[in-house]
């Protein structure tokens, strides 16, 4: 029985320090010894691009948006890249050609990654920055992003991702402040190293690194940055560069988001895995504590700790008094799926619970569909 303890405590001790331990200790780096990046004032070519698949609901818009963007004319440049688009989205991003806006048609469908390769191979700009037809990017977006490639040890700049109207629904509530905590987390990544990756709504990197590689990652975005982090590079985490998008309304939704993310993130595990040498440094704790821990070990640990917990629960106090608290939480997380679309589920009681739990439990099922074959590269956007 002492075995099953010292795994219990073991597997509880990791899922703790994955979701507090890591950003107890970023936090008193970022203290201590910060490592802020150089920022500079020139204003580099840039070329925005936005891959797009069946999004005629959401492009005009985008455009109209990247357009108002606070950045000279004469150095911005937009391109819509259409991935195989069967809707009006070609034809209505093509109406902004007066205006200077390219569109680009990749008729067959191949996927985000392969988009984002096109239009790089016909971008002008010595920047480019990435963003999805559904994100709408604040106006100082763009020259906040800029200003850190003055750094020639900055490959990649993350902006910020917000969800709005998380109030529609428990799934958009819970989603919510898990990006409220993953931007607490990229912040002091930036300060101690690098930001543990960056998300396809704003991802900025130098036109120069965008090198064929792979086109079938699955979270394209976290991919092509951590293989500028795996070159020896930085990502840096810039808050004023916001891309808002509407959160999902449905538990469905989002559990859907999160396998896909999933499934990517123990393919990235594996691709990056000269990432998990330790000579690299802080770099190496950064990753192995921010994605390899919390990614692919705590939704194996998680089952794990109840069980052992059950059996240890007779034992001592303790044992009891910890089951009674993970029995209490899960059943929270069950009452805010029976609950859902009802005020009452949307307290953090309720939805945090559930997020966690339909998360990991996500991860779980992504992880199956990628080792049995069945998690496809071409990506299908959850709608709110």
């Amino acid at each position: 029985m002492w075995l099953v303890e010292v795994l219990f405590w073991l597997a509880a001790g990791a899922v703790v320090y994955a979701y507090f331990g890591y950003a107890a200790c970023l936090a008193v780096l970022a203290k201590i010894r910060p490592r802020p990046a150089r920022t500079g004032e020139a204003l580099p070519p840039l070329t925005i691009v936005v891959p797009a698949h069946d999004e005629a609901a959401w492009i005009a818009a985008k455009v109209e948006n990247s357009l108002s963007l606070d950045y000279p004319a004469d150095r911005l440049e937009i391109i819509v890249v259409s991935d195989g688009s069967s809707d009006d989205t070609v034809a209505m991003a093509e109406q902004f050609g007066a205006r200077g806006v390219r569109t680009l048609v990749q008729p067959e469908r191949r996927g985000k990654e392969a988009a984002m390769q096109l239009a790089a191979r016909h971008a002008r700009g010595e920047i480019l920055l990435f963003t999805d037809a559904n994100a709408m990017l604040n106006a100082g977006a763009a020259r906040a992003v800029v200003r850190w490639f003055a750094d020639a040890e900055v490959g990649c700049v993350a902006g910020e991702k917000r969800l709005v109207a998380p109030g529609a629904g428990l799934a958009g509530h819970g989603e919510g402040a898990y990006w409220r905590y993953e931007s607490a987390l990229k912040r002091l990544d930036s300060l101690v190293g690098s930001t543990m990756g960056a998300t396809g709504e704003l991802l900025v990197i130098r036109a120069a690194d965008m090198v064929a590689r792979e086109t079938d990652n699955i979270i394209e975005d976290f991919a092509l940055s951590m293989r500028l982090v795996e070159a020896g590079r930085r990502i840096v985490y810039e808050p004023d560069a916001v891309a808002v998008e509407e959160a999902p309304s449905t538990p469905g939704n989002v559990f859907e988001r999160r396998a896909r993310i999933a499934a990517g993130g123990y393919q990235a595990m594996w691709r990056l895995r000269s990432l998990l040498n330790p000579a690299r440094g802080i770099v190496w704790w950064q990753y192995v504590s921010h994605r390899v821990v919390r990614w692919g070990l705590v939704p194996f640990l998680l089952p794990f700790v109840l069980a052992a917990n059950l059996v240890l629960a007779p034992l001592r106090p303790i044992y009891g008094g910890l089951l009674a608290l993970q029995l209490a939480f899960y059943a929270s997380a069950l009452a805010g799926q029976l609950l859902h679309g009802r005020p009452s589920a949307r307290t953090p009681l309720v939805s945090l619970p559930n997020f966690f739990v339909a998360a990991n439990l996500a991860a779980l099922v992504g992880c199956l569909r990628l080792v049995t074959g069945r998690q496809t590269v071409l990506w299908q956007r959850t709608r709110p």
